[in-house]
């Protein structure tokens, strides 16, 4: 695959987890989707699901990446990739090291709270770690995430 049908494929599955995202705002939710891919297969998807479950953990990386983890029955995700639209948080970029994930595509940074390399914290690209995981902020699907803007504006 040249980095055109990446660049591409990024994208497409990036606003699926738009999709998602806009589910949580509907939920009341903060929008965050989350989607889990390997070879070329979706096999986890949610969205946050924080304030329905009662749960801090219920993030939507979180959720995609139990449900990732049953469909390859094993805890590791060597050969996956992450699609997020916001910058995991510290529990989640941890979770993403620890189940090494192989690539974490993500929309928009996360100045506050994020640990994936957006502002402060940098969690994904510290080599104390046995496994350092790829990523792809923005990733040129800058379009997208200014029409999710819109969309959630919207509402």
């Amino acid at each position: 695959m040249n980095s055109y049908d990446n660049r591409q494929s990024d994208e497409s599955y990036m606003r699926d987890a738009l999709r998602l995202a806009v589910k949580a705002y509907e939920a009341d939710e903060v929008p965050v989707g989350a989607i889990v891919v390997r070879a070329g297969k979706i096999i986890g998807r949610a969205y946050n699901q924080i304030e329905l479950l009662k749960d801090a953990t219920a993030h939507a990386e979180m959720l995609a990446l139990t449900q990732a983890e049953a469909v390859v029955a094993d805890w590791r995700l060597i050969d996956c990739d992450l699609y997020v639209t916001k910058e995991p948080c510290v529990m989640c970029a941890g979770a993403l090291v620890h189940v090494r994930i192989r690539r974490l595509i993500f929309g928009c940074a996360d100045p506050r709270s994020g640990a994936a390399g957006g502002r402060r914290i940098m969690i994904l690209e510290t080599y104390i770690f046995v496994h350092v995981v790829e990523k792809n902020h923005a990733l040129a699907c800058h379009r997208v995430m200014k029409r999710a803007a819109r969309i959630l504006g919207d509402q």
